[in-house]
């Protein structure tokens, strides 16, 4: 345990100032001193977890004004923990928090309205978090991938086989996560969940070819930064959502969250949906590269877990490789409806997609250039396209929707490049 001065410094987050660590001393609690054995073998739960709390209590006695937990040196086996207000968690470069292999050290925990288990590493009403390191946090994943492989319905929350996911943020604000990497989690990699204030930057997520491993899914959060991410998952590399499936409500939305500089390999792509009972809004992506993901641009409900979707945009995206360009749907699970389709009565669970903007998109190599279609009692209004440019096996199909193209170029090697059914318009085509 150790007392070093600091200088103060304030952190700007996204859409506030965040006082990660004004201080004129912090404490290090490096997680040998309580215990821990770093060999891979022995548990080191118990001793990461005294060391998080020493920490956190030094903040709250105000003996110091932040804390730093030392992961160094080895891989530290472990089940859940359970990170403080102003504690640093650092896992340094060439060290590993390695989650255990075994489910009864995963406490059954509620989340979402649904009992699941307790992830490897969270925060609860917490604030003044920052994870960082240059190390990994490797959750085992495989492990529970075989565990659930042939279950029906183990990719959602409350089924009888439950899964931990990497990191959640309950309830938490003022969270940084950099210089990181997150990999082969049970379930969903980086959750925030009803949180505000969070950055995700110079992060890689890992979990290729495996079962719902969602990357970063921010549910019901705002004022979010995602910034130089690289992501190669097995399921949504960014999914954003807010409520659930049949939510009785109220659900808040998941809004001001910009996504940069980031790269994803495998995986489904850039998403918002399909659960979003709270709505989504003012959500912008910036230069973007996909690679041989199953979609790129992806907005997707259903009238079971729809809301306002709007303030939306999508600029200087290159694709190579991806399966479907552009995918937005009011029919997901499908992509698209089948014969004739009936209006059904408005309600609050209703997907309204509106004021969407898809600029700067270059995608080459894939299978279908885009699917843009709402619903008859919900079109999608106000979507503009421009500078798009798209070559794929096969064209671009509109339904139900009011869009409007500028400098658009769809190149189908089979059939039409565009198109556009009668319950459909398009300007500038």
């Amino acid at each position: 345990m150790r007392f070093v001065n600091l200088v103060a410094v304030v952190a700007v987050g996204f859409g506030s100032v965040s006082a990660w660590a004004v201080s004129e001393s912090t404490k290090t609690c490096d997680v040998r001193e309580y215990g821990a054995k770093g060999d891979g073998v022995a548990k080191d739960t118990v001793a990461i977890q005294k060391a998080v709390d020493a920490c956190a209590a030094a903040v709250s006695d105000k003996s110091a004004s932040t804390g730093i937990v030392m992961l160094s040196g080895g891989t530290f086996l472990s089940g859940p923990i359970s990170l403080k207000s102003g504690t640093t968690f650092n896992v340094a470069a060439g060290a590993t928090l390695l989650g255990s292999p075994d489910r009864e050290d995963y406490p059954k925990v509620m989340f979402a309205r649904h009992e699941t288990v307790q992830p490897l590493v969270g925060s609860v009403d917490a604030e003044n978090i920052v994870i960082t390191g240059g190390g990994t946090i490797d959750g085992q994943g495989h492990i529970w991938w075989e565990y659930v492989k042939g279950v029906k319905d183990s990719g959602v929350l409350g089924t009888d086989h439950p899964r931990p996911m990497g990191m959640v943020f309950d309830h938490s604000k003022h969270i940084r996560v950099e210089n990181i990497t997150v990999q082969n989690s049970g379930f969903w990699q980086i959750v925030p969940y009803y949180a505000d204030d969070l950055v995700f930057r110079n992060v890689r997520i890992l979990a290729p070819h495996s079962p719902n491993t969602d990357a970063i899914d921010p549910f019901s959060s705002s004022h979010i930064v995602i910034d130089h991410v690289f992501s190669s998952t097995g399921d949504d590399n960014i999914a954003i959502k807010s409520g659930a499936i049949n939510s009785p409500g109220p659900d808040a939305p998941s809004e001001y969250i910009t996504i940069t500089d980031c790269t994803f390999e495998n995986g489904h792509g850039l998403s918002i949906g399909s659960e979003v009972a709270g709505g989504a809004n003012h959500i912008h992506a910036e230069r973007i590269h996909f690679k041989g993901t199953d979609q790129g641009i992806r907005i997707k409900a259903n009238r079971d877990r729809g809301h306002d979707v709007s303030d939306i945009s999508f600029k200087d995206i290159d694709m190579v490789d991806v399966k479907t360009a552009i995918l937005i749907s009011e029919y997901y699970p499908k992509v698209y409806p089948e014969g004739e389709v009936a209006a059904a009565p408005v309600t609050r669970l209703t997907p309204f997609f509106h004021d969407i903007s898809i600029e700067n998109v270059k995608a080459t190599g894939g299978d279908v250039a885009g699917v843009i279609v709402g619903l008859p009692e919900s079109p999608v209004l106000g979507l503009s396209l421009k500078n798009v440019d798209i070559s794929a096996k096969t064209g671009m199909k509109i339904a139900y929707a009011k869009v409007a193209f500028k400098n658009v170029k769809v190149t189908a090697a089979q059939g039409e490049g565009i198109t556009v059914s009668p319950t459909a318009s398009v300007a500038g085509k």
